[in-house]
C-alpha cells in the first residue's frame, strides 16, 4: 500500500485537502479517499452514474498499465456516484457500460460537517478485468494519478498527486503518469 497527499497545483489554493491510499492485490486495486473541505469548495448533484460528476466534489483514479495504449478515468462524487471512461486522450473516449460500472465497488462515508468544514470519504475497488486480461496485478507496474476537483463549486479547484507540468489543469495527460507501486530494482 502507498498513501498519497493530493496537492494543489493551479490557481488559488483552496480550502481543501485530500488524501489516499492506493492498495494493489491480485484481482482488484483498492483507493480509499479522505476529503476535508470548507462549504465553498463543495458540491453534491449529480445521482447515476454516467453523469457530469467531476462538476461535484470530485475524486479521480485514471489508471494505465505499461504496455497498453489507453487508460481509464474513473470520477466519483461524494456519494460514490461514478463516471469511467477508456480511451488513448482526453479526445474519442469509450463510457463504460452499465456492466461495466456495476464492477467497481464503492463505499461512500457520506457528508459530515465539522465545526467549517464537510468531511467525506470515499473507498472504491476496481478490478483487474477492467485493466484488460490480467492474472494477478501485484506483478504489474500500474500507472497513473489521482486527483481531486470541485468544476462547479463555487470555489474550484484542482489537486493531484503526481505533478502535471501543464499551465492549467488538465487531468487526461498520461505522460505525467507514475507508477503507484514501484517496483525495485526492475
Amino acid at each position: 500500500m502507498r498513501v498519497f497527499s493530493l496537492e494543489h497545483r493551479w490557481g488559488n489554493p483552496a480550502s481543501v485537502s485530500t488524501g489516499a491510499s492506493v492498495d494493489i492485490s491480485e484481482e482488484l486495486i483498492t483507493v480509499d479517499f479522505a476529503v476535508k473541505e470548507v462549504p465553498s469548495c463543495f458540491c453534491q448533484n449529480k445521482e447515476q452514474d454516467g453523469e457530469a460528476v467531476w462538476e461535484d466534489s470530485c475524486v479521480e483514479v485514471f489508471l494505465k498499465v505499461p504496455w497498453g495504449e489507453e487508460y481509464l478515468n474513473l470520477e466519483f462524487n461524494s456519494k460514490g456516484v461514478c463516471y469511467g471512461a477508456r480511451g488513448k486522450s482526453r479526445e474519442n473516449r469509450t463510457e463504460f457500460s452499465k456492466s461495466e460500472y456495476a464492477k467497481i465497488i464503492r463505499k461512500p462515508s457520506g457528508v459530515f460537517e465539522d465545526g467549517k468544514f464537510y468531511r467525506w470519504m470515499l473507498s472504491v475497488e476496481i478490478p483487474s478485468t477492467l485493466l484488460g486480461n490480467i492474472k494477478d496485478l501485484r506483478i504489474v507496474e500500474v500507472e497513473g494519478n489521482l486527483y481531486k476537483c470541485a468544476d462547479l463549486a463555487p470555489e474550484p479547484h484542482w489537486l493531484t498527486a503526481f505533478p502535471i507540468n501543464t499551465p492549467k489543469p488538465d487531468f487526461h495527460r498520461p505522460e505525467f503518469f507514475l507508477p503507484f507501486i514501484p517496483f525495485v530494482d526492475k
